[in-house]
């Protein structure tokens, strides 16, 4: 038969149950708040690494955009240096490929060979050295004008009628250019040189073929 179960033996399981229910309660509420912050934690963690996902590639769109930009200035600048070569782009090729180590802004870069192609752009003086050149050109185109009148008057010479009146008057104008026929002999040096045919040269050219021309018209 069972044993009766005294108030003392039943306050006590009472009282033990009690602290267990409390127990389970207090380490159920531990798990939660556990879960909880674990979660909040893995919530924090996606909503960041979504932040610089989002980040990365806004950068990413950035980069390309910049280097779409670099890449066109680039083919600018290399389609100006072909054309100051010269030869349609078969002497500089095609432009160079990003080196894969290559680190820093390409703008400046880029700035620096503007400003080099700005320079070279602009046509400077002719150097001194080619005076005698451009003595020779007035000289020389002076002495072909006048070869050039004089075979018109001599033709004209020997002609009759309206030859005979216009040659001569065609030759006094063949002859009258040759102070200037010069210049143009001088302005293909001044090419080579890729310098500007300023006022000195065309002077010089012009005085030299002048002189030349009241010369030869003096001596003969």
């Amino acid at each position: 038969m069972n044993e009766p179960v005294t108030s003392q033996t039943y306050a006590a399981q009472l009282r033990r149950l009690a602290e267990l229910t409390a127990r389970v309660h207090e380490q159920r509420a531990e798990a939660h708040a556990w879960h909880e912050q674990q979660c909040a934690a893995a919530d924090r963690a996606v909503a960041e690494s979504a932040d610089e996902v989002n980040r990365a590639e806004r950068e990413l769109a950035a980069a390309r955009e910049a280097q779409e930009r670099v890449d066109a200035e680039v083919g600018m600048l290399w389609q100006e240096l072909n054309a100051r070569l010269g030869g349609g782009g078969r002497r500089a090729g095609t432009p160079p490929a990003p080196a894969p180590e290559a680190t820093g802004d390409p703008v400046p870069l880029l700035e620096g060979v503007r400003d080099l192609l700005r320079r070279t752009r602009q046509r400077g003086d002719l150097p001194g050295n080619v005076n005698p050149l451009l003595l020779l050109c007035g000289v020389g185109g002076a002495v072909l004008a006048y070869a050039l009148g004089a075979g018109a008057r001599a033709l004209g010479d020997r002609s009759d009628g309206e030859l005979a009146v216009g040659l001569p008057v065609l030759a006094l104008v063949i002859t009258l250019l040759g102070p200037v026929l010069g210049l143009i002999p001088a302005r293909l040096i001044a090419d080579r040189q890729h310098a500007a045919l300023t006022p000195r040269p065309v002077l010089l050219v012009v005085t030299a073929g002048l002189t030349t021309t009241l010369l030869l018209l003096t001596t003969t």
